[in-house]
């Protein structure tokens, strides 16, 4: 599907981003979603043909940003340290910006658990992409075990945005800096 740039279309994943992350997915109609981003069904369905491709446009949406987050953090420095530091303060201000609900991509996964569907892949493209980033950059510290450190990195961000959500934001964000203070400290 050719996505075409509109208004209206940014108007409906707005509206999306909104209404399934403060909600759940499956718990909101595609009427909602188009009465929020003040559409006509026709305008609806001339974007998406369907409430799946939606989400998965806004899943894919999501990841865009958080793509643009890292570009932003490597326009702003080259040492690696530093960046680690900001990708662990960029999640800590997620997980305690106000109406936090836990991980977009988590909750997503959870209401598309079938592995062959396009939202489901969407969320493992993200995290595929994510983990390759987190490689490049323990890589570039001659971190002993790029792979793993990666696969551990993920877990500790999974378990402080769920942390965050179910507990307390802070003492998550807290126990997030320390955790990857202790995995990878400054030479």
């Amino acid at each position: 599907m050719t996505v075409r740039p509109s208004a209206a279309r940014e108007r409906l994943l707005a509206a999306a981003a909104q209404v399934f992350y403060a909600e759940g997915i499956h718990a909101v109609g595609v009427d909602r979603v188009i009465e929020r981003a003040q559409v006509t069904r026709a305008t609806f369905y001339r974007h998406f043909p369907g409430k799946d491709d939606l989400v998965r446009a806004y899943v894919e949406h999501a990841d865009t940003a958080i793509r643009a987050r890292l570009d932003a953090a490597l326009a702003h420095t080259t040492d690696p340290y530093r960046l680690l530091d900001l990708l662990v303060d960029g999640i800590g201000e997620d997980i305690c910006a106000p109406g936090f609900r836990g991980c977009p991509f988590i909750n997503a996964a959870a209401e598309f658990p079938d592995p062959a569907h396009p939202v489901h892949q969407a969320v493992v493209g993200h995290r595929a992409w994510f983990r390759a980033a987190l490689v490049d950059l323990l890589t570039t510290m001659a971190y002993a075990d790029p792979q793993r450190g990666a696969d551990t990195l993920v877990m500790l961000r999974d378990g402080a945005m769920v942390a965050g959500y179910l507990g307390t934001p802070e003492a998550a964000r807290d126990n997030l800096r320390a955790a990857v203070g202790a995995f990878a400290p400054r030479p």
